[in-house]
């Protein structure tokens, strides 16, 4: 594994160039996602100097890469996270867009589990992604009762 795999995952932000390369991309890798199997991807350095090389891709790789190309497309910038990755509070304020110490409140009251190395809160990422999602079925539901309530009032909704 090299280096730059073991490091903290890094946030990738997509240059105009980038972007249309992703673009280009996702729109030749989409007809190979329906059919949920391996494929191979030919490998052809720059410049000739280096030998093709054909790899094997699994299914769920080819859906991140296509994942990861559309974000890059539409100019996001992307960052892959190891789903047994521990994130401080800050990393996980941000990936929520909420601020720290709303995050150390959710702890505190137990909504989501951490750990204290030292005096610092440690989150799982699956742990922060449950909350999330959960948190966003309720916000979904709520929502949802409300055009129902709007509806059921003809409120013209």
């Amino acid at each position: 594994m090299t280096t730059l795999l073991r490091k903290r995952p890094q946030t990738v932000t997509p240059s105009e160039a980038d972007s249309q390369a992703a673009r280009d991309s996702s729109r030749r890798l989409a007809p190979y996602l329906a059919k949920k199997r391996k494929v191979r991807v030919q490998v052809v350095p720059e410049g000739g100097r280096a030998e093709a090389e054909s790899l094997p891709l699994p299914a769920p790789v080819l859906e991140l890469l296509f994942a990861i190309l559309t974000e890059m497309a539409e100019g996001n910038a992307v960052t892959l996270i190891p789903i047994h990755a521990e994130l401080t509070t800050q990393r996980a304020a941000d990936l929520l867009n909420v601020s720290r110490p709303f995050v150390v409140e959710l702890l505190e009251k137990g909504e989501i589990p951490y750990r204290k190395v030292g005096t610092h809160r440690r989150i799982l990422f699956r742990d922060l992604m449950e909350f999330k999602q959960h948190s966003d079925a309720r916000r979904k539901k709520a929502l949802d009762d409300l055009v129902a309530d709007a509806q059921e009032e003809d409120m013209g909704y």
